[in-house]
Formats: structure tokens, C-alpha cells, sequence
């Protein structure tokens, strides 16, 4: 067999076999992976790099280290799973840098961690005041988990007792001018109402490059042409109108009737109404 043929056969089987390799392993960004992690994935894929161009390494050779790697690899994902202990072994654990707003240097001199990667650390995760932090974790890939302050953490709608709506995934059901089947029918929804939707926006299926379904059911949508303006939805902010304008209708009711009873009516549905406007604002201002 020619060289380079031989060589071209390896390198494709060698890429297929990454391929394959790579599924197995656990999904998670390459920056969170730990060091014996990234060592043994590299390793892996330096055996096959150069099975690929060393024709005298017999092709059992290559197969039994790929073996010995990939299977170590895998092995070891395997069992830090399924053990607390051995995956403590062989990642290690979190370890405290801060406590109770208080520097732990001793920790930092076991992890080699100098000021100025603490402070670095520190400015990645948005805090750039060392006093604002409770709590700071170096976890075993390296990263640095912090947890800043009572006082100067964000508002919550919790903390003001305020009524948010739920989130909900939006879901995708246009992608390349095709339409997506099965996110519409997650949403109980159809065709025939996608196509009514992109009526309403003077839009046909062909010229839409992506359409979603936000939290609140309604369709947002890009177009192939970015020169066409894209319609923004409609339908919360024309229900917070109507809503409005039902009030404005009743206090207007109220005042021009000289009935005494009906005022009384009228008054009492005004205050309902705006009852029902407290709690559906939040879903209708977006």
C-alpha cells in the first residue's frame, strides 16, 4: 500500500475514533475541566495524531495504548460517579479561600494561590472589593465560586414580595425558513396558528431565518432580509391597553351616572378591575 494512503486511512479512522471517544466523555466546557482530565483527553488524542503518520508503529500497538487511554479515561469519569470517595481522590475537593469575609491564607499557600489570583479571580467573578465577599471556594478545576454579602447582593422579587411571572423555555419552531414540528406541538400549538401568527407580521415561512415562542406565548421572529423591519408582538401590550381602558370606561361611568345604585356598581367593578391589573401587569409588562 502507497504511503500517504495508508497514511490518509489512518488519519480517518483516527479522526472517526476521536469522534466516537469524545461522546463518551462527560459534556461539560473544556475550562471546567479538571488538569487529569485535559491530560488524558490530549493524551488520547496525541496517540492517534501520531498513529496516523507513524507507519512503522503496527496498528495493535496503536489499538492496545488507545485501549489503555481511552479506557482509563472513561474508567475513571465512571467511578467518580458512581464513588464520593474516589472521585475525592482523584479531583479533589473545594477549598475554602474565604470564611466569614476573612482572607484563609494558609489555604491559598497550600494551592499555590498568590494575591494577585485571588484578586483576578475575584474581578471574573464581578467582585472587586474583597469586602463584599462571605464566602470564596477554589473548586478543583481551578475556578473560584464566591458568594458576596447579604447586603450587597441584587434585589430579588422574593425580598419585595412581588408576583413575577413563571419562566418557561421558549422554543424554537422556525430554524432556516423550516418549520419545527415537534416544539410546536410542546406548546399545544399547530401549523395552522404559526401561519396565522406570521400573517399578522406581514411575514411568510420562506423569508423567516429563526421564530421563537417566548415564556408568554408569543412568536418573535428573524427575518433572511435584515433590511425588512421585524414587527414586534402585540398582544400584552394591547391586553395592558384594554385593561386600561375598561378602568378609564368605569370611573368614567361612575361620574357621568346619577344613579345612586349604579354608581355604586360602576365604582366597585373599577376597583376590581384594577384589582385584576395589579396582578397581571407583571405578565404584561415586557
Amino acid at each position: 500500500m502507497l504511503g500517504w494512503v495508508e497514511v490518509a486511512l489512518r488519519s480517518f479512522v483516527g479522526f472517526l475514533l476521536l469522534i466516537a471517544i469524545a461522546r463518551l466523555f462527560v459534556r461539560k466546557p473544556l475550562g471546567e475541566a479538571s488538569q487529569l482530565e485535559f491530560g488524558l483527553i490530549a493524551s488520547v488524542a496525541v496517540i492517534l495524531a501520531i498513529g496516523s503518520i507513524q507507519l512503522a508503529v503496527p496498528i495493535g500497538y496503536l489499538l492496545v495504548a488507545l485501549l489503555i487511554w481511552a479506557g482509563g479515561a472513561i474508567g475513571i469519569m465512571y467511578f467518580s460517579v458512581k464513588n464520593a470517595s474516589f472521585r475525592s481522590a482523584i479531583y479533589g475537593k473545594g477549598i475554602p479561600i474565604m470564611k466569614d469575609g476573612k482572607i484563609l491564607e494558609d489555604n491559598m499557600k497550600k494551592q499555590h494561590l498568590s494575591t494577585d489570583e485571588l484578586l483576578r479571580k475575584l474581578r471574573g467573578k464581578q467582585v472587586f472589593q474583597v469586602a463584599d465577599v462571605e464566602f470564596a471556594v477554589l473548586e478543583g478545576n481551578g475556578e473560584l465560586n464566591v458568594l458576596v454579602k447579604k447586603e450587597q447582593q441584587p434585589i430579588t422579587a422574593k425580598m419585595l414580595d412581588h408576583q413575577v411571572p413563571p419562566i418557561k423555555e421558549p422554543e424554537t419552531v422556525i430554524m432556516d425558513g423550516k418549520i419545527l414540528h415537534e416544539p410546536l406541538a410542546t406548546r399545544g400549538l399547530n401549523q395552522e396558528w404559526l401561519k396565522a401568527e406570521l400573517e399578522k407580521m406581514n411575514a411568510i415561512i420562506e423569508n423567516v431565518f429563526m421564530a421563537q415562542i417566548d415564556e408568554y406565548g408569543q412568536l418573535t421572529i428573524d427575518l433572511f432580509d435584515d433590511v425588512l423591519q421585524v414587527p414586534q408582538p402585540t398582544e400584552l401590550p394591547m391586553l395592558e391597553a384594554n385593561i386600561k381602558s375598561i378602568i378609564a370606561d368605569l370611573e368614567t361611568f361612575t361620574l357621568d351616572t346619577e344613579n345612586a345604585q349604579a354608581k355604586k356598581s360602576y365604582k366597585w367593578c373599577a376597583e376590581q378591575m384594577k384589582q385584576v391589573h395589579e396582578q397581571v401587569s407583571p405578565f404584561t409588562k415586557t
